[in-house]
């Protein structure tokens, strides 16, 4: 008779979790987020209530509450109006430009590898945006790069003061200033006042432009 062989097996080991493992990477912030942070900052520091900037701005105060807490993107047009309340400048208020504040010297340079935060508001007026340059301090210039997509809301419009320009880089665009329409192509560019109501999307496909917004330094809106 031959002795039956019983195999003890060693018990398994839990797997240890994958974060014990690898470190989780902090999420990152969105940009509209970012932006309502910096924009409630510079509005107590001009001293204005949430009521008090609406007002001004032409904004009801729960639109501009949810910018604040970031539950709502504000389109560059909205931006602008807000900016000029407040007495700065759009792009100011997408960047933390407190380096740029220290390092200005009359010259701005961003790398093509330099992160820019993106506004993406595709879905809820008509395109994502970032700004170009670092220097967004009491420039008159405001450079950023508008990202299209194909469908915008009937509804929307925008207009602010100031002037503004288009260049088309990629893809087409349909662009109304006014009741005007206009169909652009890469190379095309078109100047126009910002006071004019103004919208725009991409035909058959993404397109991309770059979009400068001029207001001249000191510029402050009659707020009587």
């Amino acid at each position: 008779m031959v002795a039956s062989k019983k195999t003890v097996r060693a018990p398994k080991r839990a797997a240890a979790p994958a974060a014990a493992a690898v470190a989780a990477a902090p999420a990152e912030v969105p940009a509209h987020v970012d932006l309502g942070v910096r924009l409630k900052q510079r509005r107590l520091e001009a001293g204005l209530t949430l009521a008090a900037l609406a007002e001004r701005a032409g904004f009801g105060k729960a639109y501009l509450s949810r910018i604040e807490s970031g539950q709502k993107v504000p389109p560059i047009g909205s931006l602008a109006r807000i900016a000029s309340v407040l007495g700065i400048e759009a792009a100011s208020l997408l960047t933390d430009n407190t380096h740029a504040q220290q390092s200005w010297r009359g010259v701005s340079l961003v790398r093509h590898a330099d992160k820019r935060p993106t506004v993406m508001g595709g879905s809820a007026f008509g395109y994502d945006y970032f700004a170009l340059t670092d220097a967004t301090t009491d420039r008159a210039l405001q450079p950023f790069l508008f990202t299209f997509p194909d469908k915008v809301d009937k509804f929307v419009f925008f207009e602010h003061e100031g002037e503004e320009m288009m260049h088309v880089l990629t893809g087409r665009v349909e662009w109304q200033v006014g009741v005007d329409k206009f169909i652009l192509e890469p190379g095309d560019t078109l100047h126009f006042d910002a006071r004019i109501p103004h919208r725009g999307h991409a035909l058959a496909g993404p397109a991309t432009a770059l979009v400068v917004i001029y207001s001249p330094v000191g510029y402050h809106p009659n707020l009587a």
